[in-house]
């Protein structure tokens, strides 16, 4: 409904959203859960929303926080996760927001006494690190393809790699490139 100080006119609309996230939560956390460890796009899914809602609980931002549990379930829904190791702090992050449902989950996956009384998970920025970038493979100013390339490329490397891509050969063809101009992070451009 927005930000808490602000005067708002009661409306039901927002419910069935509401209820569509919580239907959602369900579907994505009621079956069995896997020991596994998390993949890398499970573990920053999760710490960025931990991240985002301890942040915006200090800050009184409920309907962002809110809103940080809707893009994370529909994040790990996609992901197809079923990590214990995913779902448990999830659902201690949550149940301050929905408490019932929480508990229920929290209960029918053997956890003993309340999702209340566990300690609020803590992020780990490790997770939130960027280990790849997606840079705009430009030829004259104009894009037309990206490459994923880990981060710690030097220009030398980022240079090599596009120019390696299969879909260089396309747009160079019966052309003499004159400059590369490779800014790390950023952008590569071929002229």
């Amino acid at each position: 409904l927005g930000p808490l100080e602000q005067h708002k006119p009661w409306n039901t609309q927002g419910l069935s959203g509401v209820q569509g996230f919580l239907r959602k939560l369900w579907r994505l956390t009621v079956g069995d859960w896997s020991e596994d460890e998390p993949t890398k796009e499970e573990w920053k899914s999760l710490h960025k929303t931990i991240k985002k809602v301890t942040e915006d609980i200090e800050q009184f931002s409920f309907n962002t926080a809110v809103s940080s549990f809707m893009i994370c379930v529909n994040e790990l829904h996609s992901l197809k996760c079923t990590k214990r190791k995913v779902f448990e702090p999830l659902l201690i992050a949550l149940s301050p927001f929905a408490p019932h449902i929480t508990e229920e989950l929290w209960q029918l996956h053997g956890n003993g006494f309340s999702v209340s009384r566990e300690s609020w998970p803590e992020w780990d920025e490790k997770h939130l690190q960027e280990s790849t970038v997606v840079y705009p493979i430009s030829f004259n100013g104009k894009t037309r393809f990206t490459l994923e390339l880990a981060k710690d490329l030097s220009k030398e490397e980022i240079e090599k790699a596009a120019m390696a891509d299969e879909r260089y050969a396309q747009y160079i063809q019966g052309k003499t490139v004159r400059k590369v101009i490779v800014v790390p992070g950023k952008i590569v451009n071929i002229v």
